[in-house]
Formats: structure tokens, sequence, C-alpha cells
């Protein structure tokens, strides 16, 4: 610092008072320039080539790569004569390179380190059983996360400071010790999740990790560049961990959920009403404590138990266990469908689903069972299958057992429509996929 001050200084007084009293060709201001930065230089080599400390480094660094060449030699009062000159960098390349390379190397280290006893904390605070903090309505655990995302972006800031190229380096490390860190996350949120069921809190502190991840995603979606190779990987980690503790808080919810569905059947689709009812109820209960999710992580969950509200009523019209022979009769479970289809879409979306893509399935499912007309019904076949292209000539099969009066004539032409009609689309949202037909 005081090398750099007096250089700066000294050669002011030059560029005003000095200069003028030299003839032009004595190039008196480049004489002393070249001076003051050979000494300076051979300061600076050897700075560099003993054993510094790490914020020695970073200050030796940001000498070559910033302060030297930007706050002195762009001086307002230097930079025209300084340009003329020609000084060169204060360290060799291959020095400067060396330095540099020691630099990342610590700073990855110490962000590791540091990002690593992060997490231990974070888990030692799991082992506590405490309900973790509200943040507006949410579970939040959201240290771990600011001090995760702190530790890399000052990581990354400093190392811009220094330079581009070191900067674009650093971050590429430190997107890979992310990557590696949300791993572990990831490994110990599933260890937690398998040893702690019996917690008593053990489903705020789920719902507070997947809150977490949302910290984590927001950073990286609006701070990683695209072609860092590892931003995919992180996202699909985030995923990961915030479905899985989905499946855990849906678990309770699908189980009581199970024998409920299975009366549509049993009681051959009559008092399907009170059944459709019975599940609203069952699911509402679970879904206030849904609301300690963060928004998207709460839109989320409503849809995923809005697609599997649906897939398990199709499940049910496909279980074969209803065969009907009259149009009267086909047009009543009709209208029983498109009355419990309704009801549920009413329900999902009033909870905040806008999973709009599902609210088709069933009634389309209920106007096949309605219509009589063979081309009617290829036309409504071939609506669902361009809406639901992963349906299958199995899953068709099944559920035209209901329609007992086509004959094996009729019932083939309509699957061969499906097989057409199939082929000219492009995959969708899967539903059909989901549903096995046994």
């Amino acid at each position: 610092l005081h090398m750099g001050k007096t250089m700066k200084e000294d050669l002011t007084v030059v560029v005003k008072y000095i200069k003028q009293l030299y003839p032009p060709e004595f190039n008196v201001f480049s004489t002393y320039a070249e001076l003051y930065h050979k000494h300076f230089a051979s300061q600076a080599k050897k700075n560099a080539e003993s054993h510094l400390e790490d914020k020695d480094v970073y200050l030796l660094l940001s000498w070559v790569h910033n302060i030297y060449p930007k706050d002195m030699r762009k001086d307002h009062v230097l930079a025209e004569e300084l340009e003329k000159v020609k000084l060169g960098s204060l360290l060799p390349s291959s020095l400067s390179k060396e330095l540099e390379k020691k630099y990342l190397d610590n700073e990855e280290a110490t962000v590791k380190n540091s990002l690593s006893k992060c997490l231990d904390k974070e888990i030692q605070r799991w082992k506590e059983d405490k309900e973790p903090e509200k943040l507006n309505g949410h579970f939040q655990s959201e240290l771990l996360a600011i001090f995760v995302i702190q530790s890399v972006y000052s990581g990354q800031k400093r190392a811009n400071d220094i330079s581009a190229a070191v900067g674009e380096e650093l971050s590429r490390r430190l997107s890979q010790e992310l990557l590696a860190f949300l791993k572990s996350y990831k490994d110990a949120f599933e260890d937690f999740k398998e040893k702690s069921k019996k917690f008593r809190y053990y489903k705020p502190i789920l719902i507070a990790n997947i809150n977490n991840c949302w910290n984590f995603r927001d950073y990286v979606e609006k701070n990683m560049a695209e072609k860092d190779e590892n931003k995919d990987s992180i996202l699909s980690t985030l995923s990961d961990i915030e479905n899985s503790g989905f499946d855990v808080l849906l678990q309770q919810l699908f189980a009581q959920l199970k024998p409920i569905y299975k009366k549509f059947t049993e009681n051959k689709w009559d008092s399907s009403n009170e059944i459709m009812n019975e599940i609203i109820k069952t699911t509402s209960k679970h879904l206030s404590d849904f609301r300690t999710l963060k928004d998207p992580f709460y839109h989320a969950i409503v849809e995923k138990i809005h697609a599997r509200l649906v897939k398990e009523y199709i499940v049910r019209l496909l279980k074969r266990k209803v065969s009907l022979k009259t149009p009267a009769q086909q047009q009543n479970l009709a209208q029983c469908i498109s009355k419990n289809a309704a009801d549920l879409e009413a329900f999902c979306t009033s909870n905040g689903s806008q999973a709009t893509w599902l609210n088709s399935a069933l009634p389309k499912l209920a106007e096949i069972i309605r219509l009589q007309d063979l081309g009617a019904i290829k036309i409504e076949v071939a609506t669902l299958a361009t809406t639901y292209p992963d349906i299958r000539k199995r899953h068709l099969e099944a559920f035209l057992y209901i329609k007992a009066n086509l004959s094996r004539g009729e019932l083939k032409s309509i699957l061969g429509y499906l097989a057409d009609s199939i082929a000219s689309t492009s995959p969708g949202a899967p539903l059909f996929s989901n549903v096995n037909v046994s």
C-alpha cells in the first residue's frame, strides 16, 4: 500500500511539474514510470515467492489483477501517459498462475469445510426434536440455506473482484462443492426420514427441510449460468429431496384413502356421491398441515394429491367389476362419474391445484360410457388419446368392460382406432402410464 501510494503520488508530480522541465525526447515520465514499476514488480515477485497466508495471497492477486492495473494505471491524471509506456504486469504470468491456483485451492477447501460444519450443526438441530421456527406461517430452517448460499456467493464475489477469469474458475469449483453438499444433505435427510419417525416434530422438520430447498433453488436458478454443468444436477438433487419429503407427508393420507376408493366397486357405484364426499373430507383434514409449506411446494403437493385422486378413481373404473348392458344403466353411471368429477375438480381447484390438465379425464370417460353411437364413441376415444397420449389398449379394453352391449367387432374397431390416434400424438403429462391394469 505504501509503495502504491508513493508511486501514484510521485508520478503525479512528474506529470504535473517535472515532465515539462525536460525536452520531449528525454521521455522523462517513461524513465520514472519504468523504474518505479521495476522496483514494485521485484517486491511483488519477492512476496509471491515467499510463504503467504491466504489473505495475503488474495491481497497480492488483487494488486496484480485489479488495484495496480485499474486504480493506479487508469488514474485520470496518469492514464494517458502510462498508456504510452506499456509497463506490463506486476508478476510474470507463470507466477501469477501459481498464485491463482493456490488461492483457488485455499478458497475451495475453506468453503467445503464450512459447508460440512454447517450440515453437521443442522443434523444436530434435527436430533433435538424441537419445532422449527415459522416465518409467514411456513416452517423454516433457513439458517442452513442462508449460510451455505452466503458462503458460496461471497466466495464467488471475492474471486470476481480479483478478475473475471479467476471468478469464473472459482464459480465452477464452488458449484461442484454445492452439488456435493446437497448430495450429503439429501443423504442426511433420508437418514433422518427413516430413523426419526417417532419424533414429536417429525413432520414439521420434514416440511422445514422441503422449504429449505426453495432458497437453494431460487439462488441456483437466478445466479448459476445455464452452461454450468452442475446446474441440472443441483436442481435434480433438490427435486429428489422435495419429492422424498412429499412422499412421506402423503403416505398417511393415501393409506386412508385406499379403502374408501374400494367402496366404489364394492357398492357397484351406488352411493358414489357419499363416497366422494368421504374422500374429500378425509383429504381436507390433511391439507391444513400442508399449509406450512411455502406456496410453490403447497401447490406442488396439492397437485400430487389431485393427480392421485383422479388416478385412483380411474383404477376403480378399470377393475372390471361392473358390466352394464342397457343404455339407461350406462347413462346413470355416466352421470355419477360426471358429478364425482365436478366435485373433485371444485375441491382441488379451491385448495390451490393448478393441474388443470387432469380435469377432463373423468368427464371424457363418463362421455364414452354415456354414448351409444359407435362413431361418436370413436371420436371421444380419439379426443381422450390426444389429451392423454399415455393411454394404452389395455386401459381402454378394461374400461370398455363396463359397456357390455358392445359386440366383439365394435370393441375391436374402437381399440384399433385408439392405436391409430396414439401413433400421431406426442407424449404429454403422464396419467394412465401410472395405472396398472389387473
